[in-house]
């Protein structure tokens, strides 16, 4: 089985569950319902530590990753001594891989617990971040501090990146290309991040505000083979923008170790079922994708640089916003995209047994509100950033679906 490359820092780790690759592009059914229930789906999360006590962050990762024994080969570390990231298993459907996500969040958050810690699922740090974070001991991750020095500071940030079995890697660039105008609302949905160094940023992401820094990152551009793909790889390494493979930080990127595409976009999800809720969005996007591919239908090219503004939007706006409609190029509410995309999703969600969960969890999430609102609520409660940590402690190891409480009016 080969080693994966799933982490954000590109570091070779133990081997994760493999995905097979489904059959060659024409050999898929032209339904995408069909398709779905043929690409298997996985998904990390990066998560920080706090102290049980202050809130702030702690630099405890060596002592949860001993500790967490149990819980490996899917438990691994991360650049920082604030984080620890799961994998997990390859999934066929949203239900299977929020169950679990779920179990591997609450074992998580257990042996965290037992070492005075607690588990929080948000994008960036809200209490206590040291500039620069302590790295872990790893010989790449001190060659990139000093390559890359400032950039650096600001990388103890939480992500969700969902891969999806592909069949070659030309289809998975012309999948690219379909995914790339749909990568605002994806953040949009899981904005997650509002606070960094103990204030508001005015942003409901700021983790991708703070990601966009660096130079291998962002929207891919639209490609028109694997070779260009591979080109504008090259490109990256040869000017130093990457050091290597593991750092082309694009928000879509191929796997060099598993037959996936990996989409990056998302902040890490307040609870495992918004999490497996981006999973099923995002397997739908590629059923559909590639159907259209083999139909012969091109995939809409939006300018780099109205994909970057669009970018910028849903990172200031979360779900509570206004996003571009990728249809029709106009800007509408995050919430009338959204059915929109569920009516454009609809056979493979069905067919993938995803709809009738993907429809609870966004109904569930819009009267809720984001990740990004429900920590500002906390915080207008009773003006403490401790309560937002508190928060995100109850959130990480629970359910949307079950405590939900509707928005004020």
């Amino acid at each position: 089985m080969n080693q994966p490359d799933h982490g954000g820092t590109g570091e070779q780790r133990p081997a994760a569950p493999y995905h097979p690759s489904p059959p060659p592009v024409d050999q898929l059914v032209t339904d995408p319902g069909e398709l779905a229930e043929r690409l298997t789906v996985g998904v990390e999360e990066e998560f920080l530590l706090v102290d049980a006590d202050t809130r702030r962050v702690a630099p405890a990762a060596t002592a949860v990753l001993a500790a967490g024994a149990d819980i490996s080969p899917v438990l691994q570390k991360e650049i920082t001594l604030y984080q620890v990231e799961t994998t997990s298993p390859v999934c066929l459907s949203a239900v299977e891989l929020r169950d679990h996500l779920q179990r591997l969040r609450v074992s998580l958050a257990r042996t965290a617990e037992e070492q005075g810690l607690r588990l929080v699922a948000t994008g960036t740090a809200v209490l206590g971040e040291a500039v620069p974070p302590p790295l872990t001991a790893v010989e790449r991750y001190q060659r990139m501090a000093t390559e890359f020095g400032g950039l650096i500071d600001t990388h103890s940030i939480c992500g969700c990146h969902v891969h999806v079995g592909m069949p070659d890697a030309e289809t998975a660039v012309q999948v690219s290309n379909h995914l790339r105008p749909w990568l605002p609302l994806l953040l949009a949905l899981s904005a997650n991040s509002p606070f960094w160094h103990e204030r508001d940023t005015r942003h409901a992401s700021w983790r991708s505000m703070i990601w966009a820094r660096w130079p291998s990152a962002g929207p891919p551009p639209h490609f028109a083979s694997t070779a260009e793909y591979e080109s504008a790889v090259r490109a990256l390494l040869e000017t130093g923008a990457a050091m290597d493979r593991g750092m082309i930080y694009w928000d879509i990127r191929l796997s060099d170790h598993q037959p996936t595409i990996e989409i990056r976009v998302c902040d890490v999800s307040p609870t495992a079922d918004e999490a497996a809720l981006l999973a099923a969005l995002v397997r739908g996007l590629v059923a559909t994708a590639v159907v259209d591919i083999r139909a012969g239908r091109p995939a809409p090219a939006p300018r780099a640089s109205d994909l970057r503004a669009a970018l910028w939007r849903a990172a200031h706006d979360g779900l509570e916003g206004s996003c571009l409609d990728p249809t029709t190029g106009h800007v509408v509410p995050v919430e009338e995209l959204t059915t929109r995309l569920l009516d454009r999703l609809r056979p493979a969600l069905l067919a993938g047994g995803d709809l009738t969960f993907a429809t609870e969890v966004l109904r569930s999430l819009h009267a809720t509100g984001s990740g990004a609102q429900r920590q500002r609520r906390a915080l207008a409660r009773r003006g403490r950033l401790t309560d937002v940590v508190d928060l995100l402690a109850a959130q990480t190891s629970g359910s949307l679906l079950i405590p939900a409480q509707p928005r004020p009016a």
